[in-house]
């Protein structure tokens, strides 16, 4: 099929589609129109999921070389217009192009992950003789594909979180339909586009843009879903687990990811790992390192150089190679940064850096003595702010870093092996960095958390095994 994507399409069941309504797609950094996209009505996402039980059918009797070579074309189609996608991505979102760039560089590793794990989507042979009187029986199990995947993508991520849920579903042969941020619906887009110039068959993937509060309740509760796949926050989530009924739910619900800095930390290290972390995406990400804390002795030192480094961090115009930060995704989500921040000094915090705000922009933010009733301190700021705290020794910073109703992952900075493993066995969370800040992650590893941050796992290999159901065969043998 020719691909036709012109920003004004949406890719319903393998068709580029026109709707009457339309959203206007805006860049964040000055409200400018980049471009118009279907405002999908519920009628829209119910033909993507009639279209789409048809779809899971041709997508499971896919040979497995067939998919692989689908996912490889699709990277490849990617990776031969690799600025092409970037900007797309730095223009409707916060991501600088150099950030962009690596994300798109992502995205291409991600579909490559999904076309090799899809040659290992593997059963075992089961002993049934184990159970006296199954002596004349043998058999195994394999994994069969589930059905249709609805996959429910955030605006931080707009290319790769897409296709952490696409690339798994079709390499395990299923059908997935997506539903995009509506701030940033380009990106996901152009992954149809990438996959509709692969060859992918017709009704196994569709993307519809729409608004949430329109199309969102039909393609979580219709019965002919069996898994919902979601990356968003935790009302939302909670919002689809109470709506969803009986299907397979995997959630990624972010966090405010702590980092513990002990004495014997390379403390540059550290602080370059950990701004890094707390600024990348203007702040807007689940992993954003949000909470550190650290030992009494050397945190005069790490704050002074912390500050340092942050207040040389670039804002600016986000296609500018220097700029280190653009603007948040829109200037509502600005305002409540500085409400959060305002709250915090109100009640005792101190600002040690930034608190300022022009637009959609918010200036990179370090605050201390931080009071624990505060918004900042509880829950996710999604923002450019990070709080430090001092602490006397690692139990009582595993202590405080537990407090959240979060566990996405955590940092820890030291040279003591023993102590290093003593905060892996007692952080409760799904990943732990050492010597690393919270928001370190490659794309093949299991990625998920605890508590508020979610359920199941993403990663490539282990979203497989989510997107799939096993079947057990057993045979019994004549005498």
């Amino acid at each position: 099929m020719k691909t036709q994507n012109k920003g004004k399409m949406m890719y319903l069941a393998g068709e580029w589609v026109d709707c009457a309504r339309t959203i206007e797609v805006l860049d964040p950094q000055d409200n400018r129109l980049i471009d118009l996209v279907p405002a999908a009505s519920a009628d829209h996402m119910r033909k993507a999921i009639e279209a789409a039980q048809e779809g899971h059918r041709i997508s499971a009797a896919l040979p497995v070389h067939e998919r692989i070579a689908i996912l490889n074309k699709a990277a490849d189609y990617i990776a031969a217009r690799h600025e092409e996608y970037a900007i797309t991505i730095a223009r409707e979102g916060s991501k600088t192009i150099r950030e962009a760039r690596k994300e798109v560089t992502r995205c291409i590793q991600t579909i490559r992950i999904s076309a090799e794990e899809a040659r290992r989507i593997n059963g075992e042979t089961i002993a049934f003789d184990q159970m006296p009187g199954s002596e004349q029986r043998v058999g195994y199990f394999y994994r069969f594909p589930i059905g249709i995947i609805a996959a429910i993508t955030p605006f931080n991520d707009p290319l790769n979180l897409v296709a952490h849920k696409v690339g798994p579903a079709i390499a395990a042969g299923n059908a997935v339909i997506v539903k995009p941020a509506t701030a940033t619906p380009l990106s996901a887009l152009k992954l149809a586009e990438a996959f509709d110039h692969a060859g992918l068959p017709q009704k196994i993937l569709s993307v519809i843009t729409g608004y949430a509060k329109e199309i969102g309740d039909v393609l979580v509760t219709h019965p002919a879903i069996r898994m919902v796949s979601f990356t968003g926050g935790l009302t939302a989530g909670e919002s689809i687990v109470r709506k969803a009924g009986l299907k397979k739910i995997g959630m990624e619900l972010g966090s405010n990811s702590p980092v513990i800095v002990l004495e014997d930390a390379d403390l540059e290290a550290a602080v370059e790992s950990t701004v890094s972390g707390a600024f990348w995406a203007a702040g807007q990400n689940c992993l954003g390192v949000q909470r550190v804390y650290i030992q009494e002795k050397v945190f005069n030192a790490f704050a002074q150089q912390f500050v340092e480094r942050t207040k040389r961090y670039r804002t600016g115009d986000k296609l500018c190679e220097e700029t280190d930060m653009g603007p948040l995704i829109n200037e509502q989500e600005a305002i409540r940064v500085e409400s959060w921040v305002q709250e915090a000094v109100e009640k005792g915090a101190a600002l040690l850096c930034g608190g300022e705000r022009n637009g959609a922009y918010y200036s990179p933010t370090v605050l201390t003595a931080v009071p624990k009733q505060c918004r900042l301190a509880r829950e996710e700021i999604f923002g450019p702010v990070v709080t430090l705290y001092p602490v006397p020794d690692l139990e009582t910073a595993i202590q405080e870093a537990n407090e959240a109703d979060y566990g996405l992952q955590a940092g820890v900075f030291t040279q003591d092996l023993q102590k290093a493993f003593e905060a892996i066995r007692h952080l409760d969370v799904g990943g732990i960095m050492v010597n690393d800040s919270s928001d370190y992650r490659i794309d093949a590893m299991p990625f998920g958390g605890v508590k508020g941050s979610g359920l199941g796992r993403e990663g490539i290999k282990f979203a497989l095994q989510e997107m799939t159901e096993p079947k057990v065969v057993c045979f019994a043998l004549s005498r």
